[in-house]
């Protein structure tokens, strides 16, 4: 191995998501989910929460796990939760999903929208209590980052600051960083984004403005609004490429009017872009907008963890809104989309320019 790389440590990451993104009590009932592949973090994170005191819950999916259920479940159990599913969760003080990139098989991608759909009762109720996402380091994730398992490993550290000799200390530089950004963005009521193939105009006034310093998502660097519902107006097209439910989606294009999605397209992957937006009815609404702030994350893998977070990116999420930032949208759907504007890009606050190349004027 090289003396420059650092290997990926799940000791290390697991007291970061215990101390830091979970705050874990003692007697708090935490839910504690992700793949086979993550098993070495998910033990790690189980002794973590144990040892303060915390009552884990632990789930282990098996690969294809997901798609089984959307490809074989009947209409009665595609379309409905059960009632101990939702009561299941509401019995929770807190959850962590482990992300574990694999190879996607491919399922109907109508049957996969029912299946979230009848899911969002739980998806709604999780999102009521603590949560965090971060992403194991797996074979599958390496490869789809071009990268090997240890340059990916080293990756995975340093963008959690895995690498600092106090990480926590590093996410709270992110967080005044992206203070004095908010402090700006709060000020803004219309936001244009410009770039080749985008020119797209939403509100934001009086929405709040999230700071996500990695208690949520690790990592993270990111703000984020959840802009009016009946605002956007224009054309975007998504340069980065996005997986949604194993289908990985290339140039998606939208057209919006009055906040609505009326035309959609994709270079790959569309079948699956239109079964997202035919979800339900909030699924052709916008819930998030987000812009990319962390500088250490620099190229796509292919996992929007990442790459919704690369400094000079923003990104806008089609669904639900997460209703911290004022935003009303209900969907079962909540998929972000990414475009870079660190080539001919252009970010605007009431007429004036803010970002412009990915950096920022402010």
């Amino acid at each position: 191995m090289s003396a420059d790389l650092l290997p990926y440590a799940p000791d290390l990451h697991a007291a970061l998501l215990a101390d830091y993104c979970l705050s874990a009590a003692p007697g708090e009932r935490l839910l504690v989910a992700g793949g086979q592949e993550a098993t070495p973090l998910i033990r790690a994170v189980t002794r973590a929460l144990l040892s303060r005191g915390a009552r884990p819950v632990v789930r282990v999916d098996y690969p294809g796990q997901l798609e089984d259920f959307a490809e074989l479940a009947s209409d009665a159990v595609l379309d409905a939760i059960h009632p101990a599913d939702l009561s299941d969760v509401e019995a929770l003080d807190g959850s962590l999903r482990v992300l574990t990139p694999a190879e996607p098989r491919s399922v109907d991608a109508a049957r996969r929208a029912r299946l979230l759909a009848a899911n969002a009762p739980v998806a709604s109720a999780r999102a009521r209590r603590k949560w965090s996402l971060t992403l194991y380091p797996t074979v599958y994730a390496a490869a789809q980052a071009g990268m090997s398992e240890v340059q990916f490993g080293d990756f995975v550290m340093r963008a959690m600051f895995l690498d600092r000799a106090d990480p926590v200390a590093a996410w709270g530089e992110v967080r005044a960083t992206q203070a004095r950004i908010i402090e700006r963005l709060t000020r803004a009521d219309v936001v244009r984004i410009e770039a080749p193939g985008t020119d797209l105009t939403l509100r934001v006034g009086g929405r709040t403005w999230a700071n996500s310093d990695g208690k949520r998502n690790m990592p993270s660097g990111e703000v984020f609004t959840g802009p009016h519902e009946d605002s956007a107006d224009g054309v975007v097209t998504f340069t980065v490429p996005a997986e949604y439910q194993g289908v990985m989606v290339r140039g998606a294009r939208l057209e919006f009017r009055g906040g609505l999605v009326v035309n959609a397209s994709a270079d790959e992957g569309e079948a699956a872009l239109l079964a997202a937006l035919d979800t339900d009815p909030g699924a052709r609404r916008l819930g998030e907008l987000g812009i990319g702030t962390n500088g250490g994350i620099q190229v796509p893998t292919g996992n929007i963890l990442f790459d919704e977070k690369i400094g000079g990116t923003v990104h806008l999420a089609i669904g639900r809104s997460y209703p911290e930032t004022g935003g009303v949208n209900v969907s079962a759907v909540h998929w972000d989309l990414i475009t870079d504007l660190r080539r001919g890009g252009r970010l605007s606050l009431d007429g004036e320019v803010v970002q412009e190349n990915g950096q920022f004027l402010i």
